[in-house]
């Protein structure tokens, strides 16, 4: 009994558990330019811009492999891409400044999202994990 207290008073002195945070699923749907997040059910429903003509955002699912709080871009003039979220290569979600685009295609293949949204989603991601997000690309 004593040991079982010890215990006890051991698992106590670090704290409350964290209880685990639900899986993120983020779907982006091309023909509607609109992205869910799911997490312990809908959470989100916001208009995107993704890959205009001539340009390819990539189908699939992905883990995200690099989040970046304030990136510029190294292929496009330095452009501002704050609240990345890296899924493939050098393709990402992150916020824009032209959100009188959002709900058309206007990127060159990246999902770009209202800066505000792009915040929300930078957090709920880094709260769940990586490991515990995907991104899902369909037409």
């Amino acid at each position: 009994m004593a040991a079982m207290v010890a215990i006890i008073l051991i698992a106590g002195a670090a704290g409350p558990l964290k209880a685990a945070a639900e899986p993120v699923v983020v779907r982006i749907e091309l023909g509607q330019q609109r992205m869910t997040v799911r997490g312990g059910g809908v959470r989100y429903i916001w208009p995107v811009s993704t890959a205009r003509r001539g340009m390819v955002t990539p189908l699939g699912s992905y883990r995200p492999n690099a989040m970046v709080r304030w990136h510029r871009s190294t292929l496009y003039r330095g452009a501002p891409m704050p609240h990345s979220i890296f899924f493939t290569g050098n393709y990402a979600i992150h916020g824009t400044t032209e959100i009188g685009r959002l709900g058309s295609r206007a990127s060159h293949g990246c999902v770009r999202l209202h800066p505000a949204n792009a915040r929300r989603l930078f957090e709920l991601v880094g709260d769940a994990g990586r490991s515990n997000t995907r991104i899902e690309v369909v037409r």
